[in-house]
């Protein structure tokens, strides 16, 4: 590998870090540096992604591979064994030095890393947590650390990184197994999942021992992500959808990621021509938190698919089932709890919070609940109110196209 500076290396890894979705920064304690200003200022320069908290505030991180070069030849992977790119890898000195220049001219808050494989899982598992070790430990660093760890390293090196970072991601790569074994056969779903547990088991562990004991160390406070691919492989979207549901209650995760497969230089024969269309993600994204926030189970979720088990890409899966659950509907804004209210298209969770608070002191009219929501033409045909009633409207066969017709026209 030719001699590169730290520039150089800065810009190849933090390009090659980009195809990494699971980079945020929400869901822990906000540390404060001695020494260091508590604001965020530039946001712009190699290596920089923005994740946002659940406040809304902008969080700048440094996003950067120790390497990209890498022992297992994953199809789906850029930076995979036999693939053409450049090379390039970063000591663990290196990137204590990078994130601790980038953190005290506030161009970052913390640091997301990541790594291909070299020599070993282990090998490279500790070059990843002596990252975390250094900063933490000799230079007393308080920003935000996220860690990429692998599945197959030695548990206690994983243990190790968790008592460092905010957050850990292990990622499940592919929606199946029988994905996984086609375009990852170095990769195992039972080992991937198995590191799960053990993660799972010991954030519990951690978070009991702080409630029973102040002094306790933290351990993964953010808790842990994932990341699948999605369109690499035949896997529909019921399949990705009930994927995720049973990693989010198997293993007690904050996210899961969706990243769509991007073709890639000299790609494999068994890969797809073509990226699946990035509104597919977005859709995902939008039915996963229908299952997170808005209280649908995962068999619901899957209902607003079509017989293909594919989300419709032309409506949002909150439409789209409704759509298929008539019977649901319409809902009187003014008695309804808020379960109900929730799945009312075109009502987020703010505006119900909203409508709960608005209606203790008078009943909602139409207009009322034009005022408190994004979107009137959705809500008509779903809902009851003091002056407006839909009769009929529900039950019409053409309301998806009136209704987004009217989406349209008021857009």
């Amino acid at each position: 590998m030719a001699q590169l500076d730290v520039r150089e290396k800065l810009e190849i890894l933090a390009d090659a870090a980009k195809y990494d979705a699971s980079c945020a920064s929400s869901g822990t304690a906000k540390r404060d540096s001695a020494g260091a200003s508590a604001g965020i200022g530039s946001t712009e320069g190699m290596g920089i992604c923005h994740a946002y908290a659940p406040d809304g505030r902008c969080i700048s991180l440094l996003k950067i591979l120790l390497t990209n070069s890498c022992i297992f030849d994953c199809h789906y992977c850029i930076n995979r064994k036999s693939s053409n790119v450049r090379r390039a890898r970063f000591t663990a000195r290196e990137v204590v030095d990078l994130t601790l220049a980038f953190y005290r001219r506030n161009y970052i808050e913390g640091l997301f890393l990541s790594s291909g494989i070299i020599r070993s899982s282990d090998y490279t598992m500790e070059q990843i947590v002596e990252v975390a070790r250094a900063l933490r430990e000799d230079h007393q660093f308080r920003g935000y650390i996220h860690l990429k760890t692998i599945p197959d390293a030695d548990p206690a090196l994983i243990a190790a990184a968790g008592r460092h970072a905010d957050r850990i991601s292990i990622n499940i790569e592919l929606p199946t197994a029988a994905g996984l074994r086609r375009l990852a056969p170095e990769k195992s779903d039972e080992t991937i999942r198995g590191a799960m547990a053990g993660m799972r088991d010991a954030i519990d562990e951690g978070a009991d021992a702080r409630r029973r004991y102040r002094s306790a160390p933290r351990f993964a406070p953010a808790g842990q992500s994932t990341q699948m691919i999605v369109g690499a492989d035949a896997a529909n979207d019921r399949a990705i959808m009930a994927t995720a549901s049973g990693l989010y209650d198997r293993f007690g995760l904050r996210r899961v990621y969706y990243s769509a497969f991007s073709p890639i230089p000299d790609a494999s024969a068994i890969l797809p021509l073509r990226r699946p269309p990035l509104l597919r993600e977005h859709r995902l994204y939008q039915s996963d938190w229908m299952m997170r926030f808005y209280g649908y189970r995962p068999a619901e979720v899957a209902d607003a698919t079509d017989e293909q088990g594919m989300l419709p890409l032309d409506i949002d899966p909150k439409l789209a089932w409704a759509l298929k659950a008539r019977e649901h509907f319409p809902v009187d804004v003014n008695h309804a709890p808020r379960e109900l209210l929730l799945r009312v298209p075109g009502l987020g969770v703010k505006a119900v919070d909203a409508i709960l608070a608005s209606r203790r002191w008078r009943r909602l009219s139409l207009a009322d609940v034009g005022r408190l929501s994004r979107s009137i033409a959705k809500l008509r045909p779903f809902i009851v109110t003091s002056d407006w009633r839909p009769t009929t409207l529900v039950d019409r066969v053409d309301l998806k196209a009136r209704v987004t017709g009217q989406l349209e026209l008021f857009g």
